[in-house]
């Protein structure tokens, strides 16, 4: 993987980026808690397929800057970063793949930018326009005060708490939410206990799953321990602004996913058992008409392109070849 790391000027803050190749861009968002690095996968097949593929640490992550606001992790400045990335990279449009919270972000920046999205695809989290996530308040009434979003509100507690030992951290989330999780057989929500962390409800992860190596795990570290205590405090900051996403983004209340689109999920997703989403599922071609595929991936957990990386690869090339053949947003 002969990938090139620089750092790029957006929006008044600077962006670390993962680069490789030449040609149509398409850009991978990472989601919650991770890096670049969760699409090391994806590179080279892009590549080779004849694509430029940019993946970078996005706002308040790893190598990016990192704003103290709370208020500047709404959806709207983080759309706005995917924005001026495609600009700052000399491109006018872009293909847009995000995991986790990289999709709502990939959702949102198709609904409201269709002239820049060429197509869109999301891993784990199906569209929700127009905020693409529910609020705390609605999470508390579905699931109790020990459901992880709404465990994230107070800050500094989760900061704290995650980053007292992220090698032990990353290493416990990555393998709890995978499909490999040793102490279940099905996906489950994460929840804290009364008085506990979220490291409560993750298994200790003595051995790694064939995916993910010890080289993998410290690799996210690394990037995540330069900024000690307030390693997580930016990922954490974009649930943080949740409530206020649904106000900035009413203007867009009724507005779908006008361009060609593609949902995959695993079936051992924690997010697959989230109130409402089965019953989303079954309206994506409404919310996205020119839905491509929904795809389930038997076995697959939450980190979806890297407990998969050759079912998605095989995916994405083929949905590119579906958005060229489509000529991409009308």
């Amino acid at each position: 993987m002969n990938v090139e790391h620089r750092d790029i000027e957006v929006n008044g803050i600077r962006l670390h980026v993962a680069e490789q190749g030449s040609g149509p861009l398409v850009l991978l968002l990472h989601g919650f808690p991770e890096t670049w690095y969760s699409w090391r996968h994806q590179f080279d097949p892009l590549v080779g397929a004849g694509y430029r593929v940019v993946a970078p640490d996005q706002r308040g992550y790893a190598r990016s800057d990192r704003p103290e606001d709370v208020a500047a992790y709404t959806l709207p400045h983080l759309v706005g970063d995917v924005v001026g990335l495609i600009a700052a990279l000399g491109e006018k449009e872009a293909v847009l793949v995000g995991h986790d919270w990289g999709a709502p972000v990939a959702w949102a920046t198709a609904m409201m930018r269709p002239d820049l999205v060429r197509g869109v695809a999301g891993l784990s989290v199906p569209p929700f326009p127009p905020a693409m996530m529910p609020t705390p308040s609605a999470n508390r009434h579905m699931y109790g005060e020990g459901f992880y979003q709404v465990y994230f509100q107070e800050p500094g507690r989760a900061d704290a708490e995650l980053a007292a030992d992220i090698a032990s951290f990353m290493r416990r989330i990555l393998v709890g939410a995978s499909g490999d999780n040793p102490e279940t057989d099905e996906p489950r929500l994460w929840m804290v206990p009364e008085g506990g962390t979220l490291l409560d409800a993750l298994p200790p992860a003595d051995e790694l799953p064939s995916w993910l190596t010890e080289e993998d795990v410290a690799a996210f570290a690394r990037d995540h321990a330069a900024h000690g205590a307030r390693a997580f405090t930016g990922g954490l900051d974009w649930y943080r602004n949740t409530e206020r996403n649904q106000e900035l983004m009413a203007p867009f209340q009724g507005r779908g996913i006008d361009v060609p689109a593609l949902y995959m999920v695993g079936d051992m997703d924690l997010v697959t058992v989230m109130r409402g989403i089965p019953e989303l599922r079954e309206v994506l071609p409404l919310i996205a008409p020119r839905l491509h595929a929904d795809v389930t991936l038997p076995g697959c957990g939450h980190w979806t392109q890297q407990e998969r990386p050759d079912e998605v690869n095989a995916a994405l090339l083929d949905f590119l070849a579906h958005v060229e053949a489509e000529g991409g947003a009308e």
